[in-house]
């Protein structure tokens, strides 16, 4: 049975740099088959950015993703987990924060990420989010 961050979440995940463009990030993004890159500044975790945030913030205000820098659309305010936090809390802050990934540290470092998906599977594959979460990325 699965009780911690450590046992689902994605380990090494992609990260990009506050200054890279938007576009540089999303097609990291689309490289590794992942709705989410870590932003990472000199070693240290300084924001996460999504799909969502690029659409909502830059694309939807007819921003240019070629010009625009990641540290304008990603996330600076971060809840994050340790690889030890068990999956139930992991859940909880997830909902009591309204977010669907948490980045994974150890001291400062970013090691890993656990998103909503993660846990679905790992409490219930046969519940519809679980199996949803379970298929491969669309490419």
């Amino acid at each position: 049975m699965v009780t911690t961050v450590a046992e689902v979440m994605t380990r090494d995940p992609a990260s990009v740099r506050p200054d890279q463009s938007l576009a540089e990030a999303a097609r990291t993004m689309r490289e590794t088959d992942a709705g989410d890159v870590l932003v990472v500044d000199d070693g240290q975790l300084v924001g996460i950015l999504t799909d969502r945030d690029i659409v909502i913030r830059i694309v939807a205000e007819d921003g240019d993703t070629s010009t625009a820098k990641v540290r304008e659309a990603c996330s600076a305010e971060l809840e994050t987990v340790t690889p030890d936090t068990g999956i139930d809390d992991a859940a909880e802050l997830m909902r009591l924060r309204a977010v669907r990934r948490l980045p994974v540290v150890e001291g400062s470092d970013p090691v890993g990420i656990v998103s909503l998906g993660d846990l679905a599977i790992a409490r219930d594959t046969e519940s519809v989010l679980g199996q949803v979460s379970a298929m491969p990325g669309n490419r």
